[in-house]
């Protein structure tokens, strides 16, 4: 997914012929798209928008919030992460990309054929799956639906899909069930991404997700990192690791020369990724 309309536009695949629920249907993807452009807005805001009653604007951000897209607290609709809540996969998929697509391909040269390795559900490590096919033969392992999707048909690519409970807002799977499939495995690598970098270390706002990723990062013989420059602007409540507990620390050439200057004094694997890995 490149852009908030391709992201959201299975919307318009459930559209039936009555023109009623058409309308409907069409109201809820541009409800969508405006509150993925804005982050987050008031759902009065929406009634005056979209010329709707209050009842109609909650009951169609209800079936947003259904399927993911979107977090609704106190009459407010949130696509943004915060502290304490992370977006959805289809709103991060749209933030960054061409960092995340930087970053990925410079992880890459971190991956060896016949290796087995983690991939978490993050939205920049998602990224890696179109280099796969030039280091096969590899077996990944992942709780991301959308990687299973991507990955299902790769020709060489042994796929391990992590089972579980599904987690409908991040598209993956999550639990003890999913924890106990990653601690009977051992991978060469785990590549893995996370919401924030705090004094040094990185966060995320959901516990489940630090499970799954701690259980990954304890079942890899090498941890690196992917964080994209905005991650050192954000906050998240869990704790998950150091940043000096990554073998590796891939960032793009937008992150603050201070920060990179503090992660390299503290001898941190630090490497930015530039344009032309995208290309390579």
């Amino acid at each position: 997914m490149t852009d908030k309309t391709s992201s959201i536009s299975f919307l318009k695949d459930e559209l039936p012929s009555d023109s009623r629920h058409s309308r409907q249907i069409a109201r809820r993807q541009m409800i969508a798209e405006a509150v993925m452009t804005e982050g987050s807005m008031r759902i009065e805001d929406l009634t005056e928008r979209f010329g709707i009653s209050l009842m109609t604007a909650h009951r169609d951000v209800d079936e947003l919030v259904s399927r993911g897209l979107f977090r609704k607290t106190r009459g407010i609709v949130t696509a943004a992460a915060t502290s304490l809540i992370e977006s959805s996969d289809v709103y991060r998929a749209n933030r960054q990309a061409s960092e995340k697509k930087m970053i990925a391909a410079t992880a890459m040269q971190f991956v060896e054929p016949g290796q087995a390795i983690f991939l978490d559900d993050s939205t920049t490590v998602l990224q890696m799956a179109s280099h796969l096919p030039a280091k096969v033969p590899l077996t990944a392992i992942t709780n991301s639906l959308t990687l299973m999707n991507a990955l299902k048909d790769m020709h060489d690519v042994t796929l391990l899909a992590l089972g579980g409970q599904y987690y409908n807002w991040c598209n993956a799977f999550m639990g003890r069930m999913t924890i106990n499939e990653i601690n009977r495995l051992r991978a060469d690598v785990a590549f893995i991404s996370m919401s924030a970098v705090i004094d040094g270390a990185v966060f995320h706002q959901s516990p489940e997700i630090v499970d799954i990723k701690r259980a990954m990062f304890n079942s890899a013989a090498k941890r690196v990192l992917l964080m994209d420059h905005t991650k050192f602007e954000r906050r998240a409540l869990h704790s998950f690791a150091h940043l000096s507990e990554f073998d590796v620390v891939i960032v793009d050439e937008k992150t603050p020369a201070d920060h990179l200057e503090r992660m390299r004094n503290r001898n941190i694997n630090v490497v930015v990724a530039k344009a032309d890995k995208e290309r390579a």
